[in-house]
């Protein structure tokens, strides 16, 4: 079974990834971009192909890393890159001399975030155990030398760097999960001490861009805390001085925003569907553009030049491969690219629901299906959510997505609260004392989905990662009876035990997501309420198959080993108790077991893997729901056969 998904996939893989286009980076009439570990050089206007091989990771000693990000600087005399590997958090900087035969002049470990200041001027911020603190400039002058520019003292705050898009300034930014400040590094003086924009206030978030001397402001600051665009000058910075150029409307997320030289193009979502606003800043009109509705994913073009006149960018969905669009400021309109070989997905339904939940806050839901489809009441749904930090379920093409349609499946996608999917303010009401919202949602949604017949309990998986297993888990614990199987990925399912170590690298940056239990024992009291592992008991669970990670320092693995543990214990003990239990509409025999299994891999990481090693996990965690949901048809065939 695994070997066959697996050739399926490569499959698709090969198929949809043929024609892919890796980002470019434009500079005047050069075009810089990587594919396979090399950096490759060409002409902008050069319709023949032509491209030079500026040089290869592999031929620098990195033969097991792949390039994360690429900075240029404006002279192009230099370019740094920073380099990972799949077993590390942390990424190595290396600095490159692009004369004609380019050679390495410096390799800096231990880096997050990296950009030009000047010519020979790079500020960088260093990683330790997950925090980034410390910002650094180094110079590549005839006198070399490092510095220490900035450090945040605060352990809640995490710190990078980032470069206006028309390069006049670097922003040191030091943010919390709820608060924001700034620091200002003017690159025609890159060897001054940073500015500061204004003062960190409680509860404001705050972001900076410029343009004709002007600062623009994406922040949180004022009434209805969803992001409003504000300027002011960069002589006074202060928020007093912070005037209003466009407010977004309430349960709308910014996706992202690209400042060009008279135009902004803010990138949005609303209850699931795309669109962008398009801000001139020369007749002050707002433009509102609609987005195909199969799209449910932006992909930016990256490093866009701020003086071009279209503004670049891919759509997709999880079934459906990045298309390009572009916007055109001087027509007004929406351009799609000339037409690729790999076209749309034609036989792909996509729904969009509303769900009731407890408190009769309405959740979004959207649904995939094939047209052909029949009795979807009998077909196996995969359900899937997140609902933390403020950040959206991933929703961008993946090949077993596409493959499971084709198969007969139906996936189906819950935006609950904790999520950011309707703006800032659905994050705070799923977060701290709101966690149990989040629940209340994934229920609704799975009894809503199951109610207007889409598939049923016992063909119903779910699936989830990293702080999705919160709430995937608590619904084992509450409503086991909603699903039949369950694929974790290194889940977050000790909730109480994590937050209570303020050793950890994250517990204390993360108490504004869920609360401190060490300072409130009100806390203490409500993480217990939900958290997975503290509400294990003996009773009919569904199958479940978690991945975890040997090195994986956001999840300590010794949590999901003691989840995994009560989890086989619970369920042995109800399978001993109990002769028959009756769940919805089929009958699971007193000695049927769930089947619990934990896959502790040593290589990957939390946040990224090989291509090969996220393939083997894919077909192993699809296996194991083929499985269990096949053993439930044979299982009621031999019931109906015994009658």
């Amino acid at each position: 079974m695994t070997e066959r998904i697996k050739e399926k996939l490569e499959e698709l893989h090969n198929k949809y990834t043929f024609n892919s286009v890796s980002p470019r980076i434009r500079f005047g009439e050069n075009v810089y971009f990587e594919e396979n570990g090399c950096i490759f050089l060409s002409k902008a206007d050069d319709d023949e192909g032509n491209v030079d091989v500026l040089f290869s990771i592999k031929d620098l000693g990195f033969s097991d890393a792949f390039i994360q990000r690429i900075r240029i600087s404006p002279d192009q005399r230099y370019m740094a890159i920073s380099l990972k590997s799949e077993n590390s958090e942390e990424a190595t900087c290396v600095i490159m001399k692009l004369d004609h035969s380019p050679v390495m002049e410096k390799v800096i470990p231990s880096v997050f975030s990296f950009e030009w200041a000047a010519n020979d001027v790079l500020y960088y911020t260093s990683q330790k155990n997950l925090k980034c603190q410390n910002v650094f400039m180094t110079t590549f002058t005839d006198q070399k030398h490092t510095k220490l520019v900035y450090t945040e003292q605060d352990a809640r705050f995490f710190v990078d760097i980032y470069c206006t898009k028309d390069r006049r300034f670097l922003t040191i930014n030091s943010n919390s999960k709820t608060t924001s400040e700034v620091w200002l590094i003017d690159c025609r003086h890159p060897f001054k001490l940073p500015a500061l924009v204004q003062a960190r206030t409680k509860g404001v978030i705050y972001h900076i861009e410029h343009r004709n001397d002007e600062l623009y402001i994406l922040t949180t600051y004022g009434e209805l805390a969803e992001y409003k665009l504000m300027k002011a000058p960069v002589a006074s910075s202060g928020m007093e001085n912070w005037q209003l150029v466009y407010a977004l409307e309430k349960k709308t997320k910014l996706v992202d925003l690209e400042m060009f030289t008279d135009h902004c193009v803010m990138f949005l979502k609303n209850a699931g569907h795309l669109y962008l606003n398009v801000i001139s800043f020369v007749s002050h009109l707002v433009q509102s553009i609609e987005l195909p509705t199969w799209a449910c994913e932006f992909e930016l073009e990256s490093h866009p030049e701020h003086t071009t006149s279209t503004c670049y960018f891919q759509l997709n969905s999880p079934v459906h491969p990045p298309k390009c669009f572009a916007y055109s400021f001087k027509e007004n309109n929406l351009i799609e690219q000339a037409a690729q070989e790999v076209p749309i997905i034609t036989n792909c339904h996509t729904t969009r629901l509303l769900a009731k939940s407890k408190d009769e806050t309405l959740v979004p839901i959207t649904v995939f299906h094939s047209m052909n489809s029949k009795e979807l009441h009998r077909k196996p749904l995969l359900v899937h959510v997140y609902g933390a930090y403020g950040i959206d379920l991933n929703m961008s093409f993946k090949e077993e997505k596409l493959m499971l349609i084709e198969e007969g499946w139906i996936l189906a996608y819950c935006h609950v609260r904790g999520g950011g999917e309707l703006g800032l303010s659905w994050h705070k009401d799923g977060c701290q004392y709101n966690k149990l919202k989040g629940l209340h949602d994934l229920k609704a949604c799975i009894m809503l989905l199951h109610q207007l017949g889409f598939s049923q309990p016992k063909y119903t998986a779910l699936a989830a990662a990293s702080a999705g297993g919160v709430l995937a888990g608590a619904l084992c614990n509450t409503d086991p009876e909603l699903i039949r199987a369950m694929v974790l990925q290194a889940p977050f399912v000790d909730v109480l035990n994590t937050m209570m170590k303020t050793h950890l690298p994250l517990t204390v940056e993360e108490q504004e997501e869920w609360g401190n239990p060490l300072a409130d024992e009100k806390y203490m009291k409500y993480i217990k309420s939900y958290c997975p592992y503290q509400n294990v008991k003996p009773q009919c669970y569904p199958s479940v198959f978690i991945t975890a990670y040997e090195n994986d320092q956001r999840i300590p693995l010794t949590g999901i080993l003691r989840y995994v543990e009560k989890l086989r214990k619970a369920a042995l003990d109800h399978a001993s108790r109990t002769r028959k239990k009756v769940i919805t509409s089929f009958i699971v025999p007193g000695n049927w077991i769930p089947s619990i299994i934990l896959d502790i891999r040593a290589n990957g990481s939390h946040c990224d893997s090989s291509w090969e090693d996220s393939l083997n996990e894919v077909a192993r965690h699809l296996a194991f729901l083929n499985k269990e949901l096949e053993e439930v048809c044979h299982l009621q065939h031999h019931m109906k056969s015994g009658k």
